[in-house]
């Protein structure tokens, strides 16, 4: 797949592009020889390797002010545990100035070795802070597609203007990630996705194409097999290749509504299979990210959680949801257990600390699961889905408190998981109108899980819950992503749709509300809205409705 990256007016975070100068230094361990990293290929022995190696694409992913990590997968036959001899493959690779690679800046040789599915994860380093460079791998006389990526801004330097987008949800099932051929297409410094990368569900044919192999992924190979089918689509791998993306996960990486060492099922999966389920879905998780090297799983322990600082304007806090947290409650006082954590106290700890010194403007939460109180019933009965901060009451009114203690500067959560939009101001109290509000939280809709949307009925069922919800600000279920410009002044967030999923060409992308957190004001106000479905004929049609996996409606 070749990618064509459309020209910038304006870079991502701020001012006018421009070309960097030919007189840079090389850096990479091949920086002495240029042609050494060649001359390693050809050495190494071994059988002819197979063809296609780059089926999967590239991608690149945790940027810091002097590079970001590189990932490719040598997988000939995706679908098929990949089809690569059982020997380790040197990987050379490239990152240039410019597009041609003719301004090399880093070159050297990973290796790819079968215990690691022959992916390949290089950390780039001794770059020029905020900086657009592109990169590539070769082995033997094979090149890998061209990916762009891009360094962040020194952490000291004051920037006016950060732009990125977050995403969540692409479920193979419920359709085509048409969303992403319109990302690839934005002008962006980083993607941020908030999880649920694969879907564990088995394969339907009763779906708008279905899943591989011929039930849920359990083992290692089943994992990296499923991984391999969502990276063979090539808007996705558009996406990849266009900007660094800062990956975090949810439940459906594994098993859906996982909680630490609990299943699902436990009835169906006992505890010792659930783990080395777990430990397989890790691996293979890494396997398939643009991850450092702190994030390598150890068995059933993977550090997920980490920070990402862009300049003196805003910090990213990557969460980990899902590894840490008590089984979900099943009734409103079980949820009031002040022993239940989502995130754990370690993690906790490290997120109060973090955001209170963190010296940016804006605190931005790359989060899971949705913090605002969300009933799913209208009328004086109350109905929630526990497996949100809903589950963990006394947790999230502690961290919403310390949103509200003036010890961190303009909390804004961003959230995926609920395959839909949803607005809202954050209060430490939803139930206390007299409660301030202490922050914001955009929880965006889903690249394809839940299929093509049917924005009638989602309205007829939570429109009347909004009128009881004051701190509902927007609300809409048609997919796509989110794209934030965020300024020392505001963060103005665009909710991007996409006009079908169940078509994988052809469709167009419209900018359906625009909402706006203004810096020392905590909560959110929608600035602009489209009229919604429901007001108006939709002009799209596909001429059948196909069941999805959709867990959440």
């Amino acid at each position: 797949m070749s990618v064509t990256f459309p020209r910038r007016r304006f870079l991502a975070t701020g001012g006018v592009a421009s070309a960097l100068t030919a007189g840079h230094i090389l850096v990479g361990p091949a920086l002495l020889d240029p042609t050494g990293a060649l001359a390693a290929v050809r050495s190494h022995g071994g059988a002819p390797l197979p063809h296609g190696l780059f089926t999967l694409g590239v991608a690149s992913g945790d940027p810091s002010p002097d590079g970001f990590v590189l990932w490719t997968r040598l997988a000939p036959r995706p679908l098929d545990g990949g089809g690569m001899p059982d020997r380790a493959v040197p990987v050379s690779w490239q990152v240039a100035a410019d597009e041609r690679f003719r301004q090399i800046r880093a070159t050297g040789v990973a290796v790819a070795r079968p215990e690691r599915a022959h992916a390949v994860h290089v950390e780039v380093g001794g770059l020029r802070a905020d900086r657009e460079y592109f990169y590539r791998f070769r082995v033997g006389q094979e090149n890998s597609p061209a990916g762009r990526s891009r360094t962040a801004p020194e952490h000291g330097a004051i920037k006016q203007r950060l732009r990125f987008a977050f995403a969540s949800c692409h479920n193979w099932q419920d359709g085509y990630f048409t969303a992403y051929h319109h990302l690839a297409q934005e002008d962006l410094a980083f993607v941020a996705f908030l999880g649920d990368y694969i879907y564990e569900s088995a394969p339907r044919t009763t779906t708008i194409r279905a899943h591989e192999g011929t039930d849920e992924p359990y083992t290692l190979v089943e994992y990296r097999n499923r991984h391999a089918q969502y990276k063979t689509d090539t808007a996705l791998q558009a996406a990849h290749a266009a900007f660094p993306w800062i990956v975090t996960w949810d439940d459906h990486e594994v098993d859906n509504n996982w909680a630490d060492e609990i299943p699902q099922d436990p009835d169906q999966q006992p505890r010792e299979k659930f783990l080395a389920r777990r430990a397989a879905a890790f691996q293979a998780y890494y396997e398939h990210m643009p991850l450092r090297r702190l994030a390598v799983p150890r068995g059933i322990d993977m550090r997920l959680y980490r920070r990402l600082g862009f300049g003196r304007l805003a910090t990213v806090h990557v969460l980990d949801t899902r590894q840490y947290r008590s089984d979900q409650p099943a009734t409103l006082a079980e949820a009031e257990d002040p022993a239940r954590t989502l995130t754990g106290a370690e993690q906790e700890s490290w997120l109060v600390k973090g955001m209170s010194h963190s010296g940016t403007r804006w605190n931005l939460l790359a989060n899971q699961v949705m913090w605002a109180s969300n009933d799913r019933k209208a009328g004086p009965e109350q109905v929630f889905d526990f497996d949100n901060w809903d589950g963990y009451r006394v947790q999230r009114r502690r961290m919403l408190e310390f949103f509200g203690s003036g010890r961190a500067a303009n909390p804004v959560v961003l959230t995926g998981d609920r395959h839909a939009t949803w607005v809202c101001d954050l209060t430490p109290d939803v139930d206390d109108q007299a409660s301030p509000t202490v922050g914001a939280e955009i929880t965006g809709t889903s690249i394809s899980s839940g299929g093509d949307s049917d924005p009638v009925s989602f309205h007829r069922t939570f429109d009347p819950i909004m009128a009881e919800s004051p701190h509902w600000k927007y609300i809409d279920n048609r997919r796509g992503y989110v794209v934030c410009d965020v300024s020392p002044t505001r963060l103005l967030a665009a909710l991007r749709t996409v006009s079908s999923v169940w078509r994988p060409g052809d469709t167009t992308i419209t900018t359906a509300a625009r909402f706006q957190v203004e810096a020392g004001r905590p909560g959110v106000t929608v600035v602009d809205r489209l009229p919604s479905e429901r007001e108006k004929p939709r002009v799209e049609k596909t001429s059948r409705r196909y069941q999805v996996d959709d867990d959440q409606f």
